[in-house]
């Protein structure tokens, strides 16, 4: 079996990983892949070592150029399958090039944005099938008219292998100039709104009232970057709150916190939340999306409604005021990642689909 694969992203964000993890798995069970995704983009040189990889130009929905060159790309490596992993118009028109060049297509989902049902009906018509991230995101296409059995649910995994090491946590607060004993909470997400990072600094008051000492660190980057900066000052909590950018080192800095904080607006699972469960870092995130799947609320995790600041300050001072519910919390997001995420489920989950669109 030959797969094109379609990943319109360029940084090796949480999407993009998954795609790494895919084709790693598939090519260790004989399957050849072809990687297109934009110039210059990040997952091209991790891809090369178990891809043929395809660099083009890739301008998102006003980039009608792109049918063209994808199906000139599905023309000459020719597939047996086109599996398109993003959006920013690889999904439209990754699917009319695939039905163009007339080769099998599948769509992964990995956003819970609500659709209007007219454009549901239109635009999956062009795909045999759709893998969503979450089953939070398969009921959001079932609700909007997508027929069941054209979409099933394989779950976004986590190679727990780099968080799975002991953490020397005061070397950690060390290099920050922070005391050993200091409380730090992390927040790892795009620099985007609907992450929810307005939610967590207009939290930071109350819980600053009973841990004057604790300290937020931000990861990540994007487009609300100079936006978060200006309100972080203008509330008081430069002392406070850091924006560490985008971590290439993540796996050895996350098992150092002390809680991840995720209260995002929506989300389709949250690839940092199963992360910091397998580094045992306890979470709280917003019951929304796929994020209650990633996040059992009371076992590895509490879980906030979405907007809710007054929920997401007590839920902090909570877990940051008992050790020992962190630890007991950590260690049982940690079996649950090993549990249930693992990357041979993903690529054999993906690998099944792949097989029954074939055979159809």
């Amino acid at each position: 079996m030959k797969v094109l694969h379609i990943e319109a992203g360029r940084h090796l964000y949480g999407g993009a990983k998954q795609v790494l993890y895919i084709m790693q798995g598939l090519a260790a069970r004989g399957v050849s892949n072809v990687l297109a995704c934009p110039s210059g983009a990040h997952v091209a040189t991790e891809a090369r070592a178990f891809a043929e990889v395809v660099e083009m130009p890739m301008g998102g929905d006003a980039d009608l150029g792109m049918v063209l060159r994808l199906k000139q790309a599905i023309r000459t490596h020719r597939p047996d399958l086109v599996h398109i992993h993003s959006r920013r118009g690889a999904d439209l028109w990754g699917g009319l090039a695939a039905r163009l060049a007339g080769v099998p297509c599948v769509l992964s989902r990995r956003v819970d944005n609500p659709e209007a049902r007219w454009a549901v009906s239109l635009k999956y018509r062009l795909f045999d099938h759709v893998i969503t991230i979450s089953e939070g995101i398969r009921q959001v296409l079932l609700a909007e008219g997508l027929a069941p059995e054209k979409v099933s649910c394989v779950r976004s995994a986590v190679d727990p292998k780099p968080y799975l090491h002991d953490y020397d946590k005061a070397a950690f607060r060390a290099d920050l100039g922070f005391e050993a004993d200091t409380p730090i909470v992390g927040m790892v997400a795009q620099l985007i709104q609907r992450k929810g990072h307005r939610y967590l600094l207009a939290a930071l008051p109350a819980v600053l009232a009973e841990r004057p000492d604790l300290q937020v660190l931000i990861y990540g980057r994007g487009p609300l970057e100079a936006e978060l900066r200006q309100a972080v000052a203008d509330q008081g909590l430069a002392d406070n709150v850091q924006l560490m950018g985008f971590a290439d080192d993540l796996p050895a800095q996350l098992g150092c916190l002390d809680l991840l904080v995720h209260p995002a607006d929506m989300e389709g699972l949250g690839v940092s939340l199963l992360q910091a469960s397998a580094a045992r870092v306890p979470i709280i995130a917003s019951r929304a999306g796929g994020m209650p799947e990633a996040v059992v609320d009371g076992e590895n995790g509490l879980l906030i409604s979405v907007g809710d600041v007054a929920g997401l300050a007590a839920a902090m001072n909570r877990l940051l005021g008992d050790a020992a519910l962190r630890a007991q919390m950590g260690g049982a997001g940690r079996a649950r990642v090993l549990r249930e995420f693992s990357v041979d489920t993903l690529c054999e989950g993906n690998l099944a689909i792949y097989k029954k669109v074939l055979a159809q």
